[in-house]
């Protein structure tokens, strides 16, 4: 069971968590930290469960599924709501917006694992019976449900962390990243701590999918900022 999981938590120690722990059980994972983020991976990544905190910046959890529920061209996408909140009326109003599951903190992680399974299992959401959520760009696809990349129709084969700065990049063309963030992308798949192993993988990439590494056009330097993907879709 591989399915792509989009988390939208705003404590960071918590999201990173709960990305780790997906990403032992051969899950993909894209973490957001505030409601309108959330709107748009997941309208954009169409991921197959939203493990969705309730307590997000700008737009809440209730919001963030309301909207989903009206907007997202696919009503039935799994939520699974976390919060500390546990008053009954906050359960039953997120199982009336159309909540599958609901969590109260503190959690264990195995808990919500298991609940992640069932959630994707009674949605059939990880075998295979719904359009898998390809990004593309610059002549680049990534496919974080089968962990599969290509460039301009070619397999490439990608480590880890070149997958997830790759699945990052590929879903924010254009969008500057700095090493920090990059970094962040690579945690729990790579054990390098420093920014430093951001411009090796970045380097490794190019050899990958440039034409030229050494005059790359897709991967571009942003002298004193990071790196983008540029090229269009």
């Amino acid at each position: 069971m591989c399915a792509h999981v989009l988390v939208a938590e705003d404590d960071a120690m918590q999201a990173e968590l709960i990305r780790r722990s997906l990403l032992a059980e051969g899950h993909t994972a894209t973490v957001v930290h505030d409601g309108p983020a959330a709107l748009d991976a997941a309208l954009r990544l169409r991921p197959d469960l939203v493990v969705l905190d309730l307590m997000l910046p700008v737009i809440d959890g209730f919001g963030v599924c309301r909207v989903l529920r009206r907007d997202s061209g696919d009503p039935d996408i799994p939520v699974l709501m976390l919060t500390a909140r546990s008053a009954e009326d906050d359960v039953l109003l997120g199982l009336e917006l159309g909540a599958d599951d609901y969590m109260t903190k503190p959690y264990s992680p195995r808990e919500l694992m298991a609940r992640i399974r069932t959630v994707l299992r009674r949605g059939g959401r990880a075998d295979g019976r719904r359009e898998d959520p390809v990004v593309r760009a610059a002549g680049i696809s990534v496919d974080p449900v089968r962990h599969e990349v290509r460039c301009d129709g070619t397999p490439v084969e990608c480590t880890p962390a070149e997958f997830q700065i790759l699945l990052a990049m590929t879903a924010e063309p254009e969008r500057v990243f700095s090493r920090r963030q990059l970094l962040e992308c690579t945690r729990g798949t790579d054990r390098a701590s420093t920014e430093r192993a951001v411009d090796v993988h970045i380097m490794n990439l190019r050899r990958k999918i440039e034409a030229d590494p050494r005059r790359p056009a897709r991967l571009l330097t942003v002298f004193g900022v990071g790196y983008k993907l540029s090229g269009g879709r």
